[in-house]
């Protein structure tokens, strides 16, 4: 298994940004009885034998959180309990742990892999999610890999990634206290599922001992949450269900201690996506922003990727706003909603450009600095040809791509 690259490049529209009307999801298709709700692993019972690799080939076993989860390709080679390679980078400094189901995740997010309509196609183990594969592997293999050493000191953190289902928020509150309870040196981080959450789900994970609470608003206006998140693709999210339980962990967590998921590039303005980063910053928390790109089996797979020249504005942006305390009002925006000008002095702008951290992977921090993410997810977001997120420091090359992309215009 690598990271290198995909089997076509992602479709391009004229322009240096995504309209909303271009970014329109498919309507999900029917799924037969037969196939919801992991009927058909749960009819063939097959018993799970150490670590599954995904392979839509073969019948997937039965496994279930909190004794089995699954992990990033990239902290599956890094944990060692997969073969393979990643360009330019040889780990990730998070484990990044998904909870499973034979169910699967009962949400139907528009641009998501894992999304409720794949059920027809792919066993819930098997479905890609952000561009890679996630293998499950006994929880507590995990455990002693990780306690032992195993991982050679690579990880910064983990994280346990909740998915809708009836089971998730007592499965992530065991997956909390198996980890501190073994490996208290090593924060965990918490990205939730609020729709299922109360505030008493948020302060018990706190009392567990997670570090950093996230929510994945994704999208940045509440039409746009809707249209691919709630009730335009069935699914059961919804915005102001969002804000309840991340205002909870603003005020349970603590300044510094919680966040958001954002995706750029869904139909938004630039204008809408900083004023919400903004919005984040002054309630103490910070964003951690992706950049859209079509998931094969998604909703959204039909779409362009984020153009790089509103990627690069929205991205430089964000990390001006989240750690050089400057403001979106100190900004300047065009009629559009396109950002013009920065607010910064450009010898400063040029600086904060070549230190090249405002274009690394953005997310909770690990021990490196508090503006360098541990979970870097390497090639979550874009294949290595044409890297939007970095996974690691971009050298001179990767700097003179950025400031091309900086200072393009549309067509």
């Amino acid at each position: 298994m690598s990271c290198f690259e995909m089997s076509a490049p992602p479709r391009r529209v004229a322009g240096d940004s995504n309209a909303a009307e271009t970014m329109q999801p498919r309507d999900p298709a029917p799924v037969p009885a037969e196939s919801r709700n992991g009927g058909r692993v749960k009819a063939g019972g097959q018993a799970p034998q150490g670590v599954y690799l995904p392979n839509n080939n073969i019948l997937t076993p039965h496994m279930r959180s909190p004794a089995y989860v699954q992990m990033s390709t990239a902290a599956a080679i890094t944990l060692g309990v997969m073969q393979g390679m990643m360009h330019r980078t040889c780990c990730t400094r998070c484990l990044n742990l998904l909870l499973t189901y034979p169910e699967g995740c009962r949400a139907n997010c528009a641009y998501c892999g894992l999304a409720r309509h794949r059920e027809s196609l792919r066993d819930y183990a098997d479905r890609n999610f952000i561009r890679v594969d996630w293998p499950a592997v006994p929880y507590d293999d995990v455990l002693d890999i990780v306690a032992s050493g195993g991982d050679q000191g690579r990880f910064h953190r983990m994280c346990i990634s909740m998915i809708t289902h009836p089971d998730s928020d007592a499965d992530a509150r065991v997956v909390l206290r198996r980890w501190t309870e073994r490996i208290p040196h090593i924060p965990v981080s918490i990205l939730s599922n609020p729709t299922t959450m109360t505030r008493q789900d948020v302060q018990a994970l706190k009392d567990l001992g997670a570090d950093i609470f996230t929510v994945a608003l994704d999208a940045a206006t509440p039409e746009i949450f809707d249209r691919t998140r709630g009730r335009g693709v069935q699914s059961p999210h919804s915005w102001d269900k969002y804000w309840e339980i991340l205002n909870a962990a603003a005020e349970i967590f603590g300044p510094g201690h919680f966040g958001a998921h954002l995706i750029a590039g869904m139909g938004e303005t630039e204008r809408d996506m900083l004023a919400l980063v903004q919005r984040l910053r002054d309630m103490g928390g910070h964003s951690h922003m992706f950049a859209f790109f079509p998931e094969s089996g998604s909703l959204m797979d039909h779409l362009p990727a984020v153009a790089r020249p509103q990627w690069r504005r929205v991205q430089l942006a964000r990390y001006l706003i989240d750690y050089r305390a400057r403001r979106v009002e100190q900004m300047r925006f065009d009629e559009t909603g396109r950002l013009a000008d920065f607010g910064v002095p450009r010898d400063e702008l040029d600086a904060i450009v070549d230190a090249g951290i405002a274009f690394r992977t953005s997310g909770c921090p690990g021990q490196e600095a508090e503006d360098v993410s541990a979970c870097d997810r390497p090639y979550g977001d874009s294949p290595p040809r044409d890297i939007a997120s970095y996974p690691f420091t971009p050298n001179g090359n990767d700097l003179r791509r950025i400031r091309a992309q900086l200072r393009a215009r549309r067509s």
